[in-house]
């Protein structure tokens, strides 16, 4: 069985208006899926993270990425990915490149688990826990009264941790004040602050009992300044979303940084890379929550690590649905948890409806059907 094609496919499914209404998820209507079929008829599909950048992932899929599995075994994801990562070195160690990589490296693995008639977290180590607790990821608001509406919607539906984007004290007291003290309370603000801003506003919060402080500091990869808070406050620090490689992880570990590592799977290289960080932050003794703020493949993909991967405590559930579900089976929380899909693979085949009604624009890949 050898790889015959790489493509990237760019959508924009809009989300359905959330009631409270949030003009932040207008921003976060884009997709970009990635395909790798065979020359035996076998399709796998993965997820590429590009807010922002699709035109650009989906041009290093098929420009770089591309010319070099064509023709290779597609079981062989080690030393394939290897080959993407030494073949990509001038632009692909982080961000748009890394973003690329990852969705060929997921579709790679669904390739692998149907090849052999087994979900990806058999390959990953078995199953470790059958479902995992979701904590409702809301978008961010405008006024501290939709922060609580919103926050008891998602305690209503079961969830036991809700996780706010606001900055200021006022949306975190209301969503405590609407979610009661056993509700866990998580905040990540998106790196904005000084590391001194950081300590002073993570100690006005402090009262509000967070199960987590979030990316508190700018840039994001100012480790040293992240440790400075993380040593500062009583509050666990969490951070990763915005690191690539285990390398990166490894020097947030140095330096004191973090107690939760948040890996993404779209954004890392994919799950072999999220595994290995999983690997490392256990001889740290640090927790591991990744990050899965998606509705498709990468979804998928945080759900098969976490169900093969013991102890780690969360998976990200985006609070809001896609105008058309972006997979042909959705994966949906019951009663607060999420279990991975269960069928040969990731369990991330995409819905033909969602393909055939949402393209973004004229992507450079070669006809594709939507009927695998």
């Amino acid at each position: 069985m050898k790889i015959a094609a790489v493509e990237a496919v760019p959508l924009a499914i809009p989300w359905q208006p959330t009631d409270p209404p949030s003009a932040w998820t207008a921003r976060l209507g884009t997709q970009v899926l990635v395909r790798v079929a065979t020359d035996e008829g076998l399709v796998g599909w993965g997820e590429a993270f590009a807010l922002g950048a699709p035109a650009a992932v989906c041009a290093v899929v098929h420009d770089a990425l591309g010319p070099l599995l064509l023709g290779e075994s597609p079981t062989d994801i080690e030393r394939l990915v290897d080959r993407l990562h030494r073949g990509t070195l001038l632009f692909g160690r982080r961000g748009l490149g890394m973003f690329a990589i990852s969705g060929v490296e997921l579709a790679l693995w669904d390739l692998a688990g149907q090849a052999r008639g087994v979900p990806v977290y058999e390959l990953l180590g078995g199953l470790a826990q059958p479902r995992i607790p979701a904590y409702a990821s809301l978008a961010r608001f405008d006024r501290p009264a939709d922060v609580g509406r919103a926050a008891a919607a998602a305690v209503a539906q079961g969830f036991r941790g809700v996780k706010l984007h606001q900055t200021d004290e006022a949306s975190v007291a209301a969503a405590r004040e609407a979610m009661g003290p056993e509700v866990a309370l998580m905040l990540d603000v998106n790196c904005p602050w000084t590391p001194d801003e950081a300590i002073c506003m993570g100690r006005v919060l402090a009262r509000y009992d967070l199960a987590w402080l979030e990316e508190p500091v700018w840039p994001p990869e100012d480790y040293e300044g992240l440790a400075r808070v993380a040593a500062a406050l009583d509050t666990p620090i969490a951070a990763g979303e915005n690191e690539a490689t285990l390398i990166g992880f490894r020097e947030m570990l140095r330096a004191g940084a973090v107690d939760i590592l948040q890996p993404s799977p779209t954004k890392v290289g994919g799950l072999g890379e999220a595994k290995k960080i999983a690997t490392l932050a256990a001889a740290w003794n640090v927790s591991v929550v990744p990050h899965s703020f998606y509705f498709g493949p990468g979804l998928a993909a945080a759900l098969h690590l976490a169900a093969s991967t013991p102890g780690m405590a969360w998976v990200e559930w985006p609070m809001g649905e896609l105008a058309t579900p972006l997979l042909a089976a959705p994966i949906r929380p019951a009663g607060g948890w999420l279990a991975p899909p269960a069928g040969p693979g990731l369990g991330g085949r995409p819905n033909a409806a969602a393909l055939r009604r949402y393209p973004l624009g004229a992507a450079p890949a070669r006809p594709f059907t939507t009927t695998e």
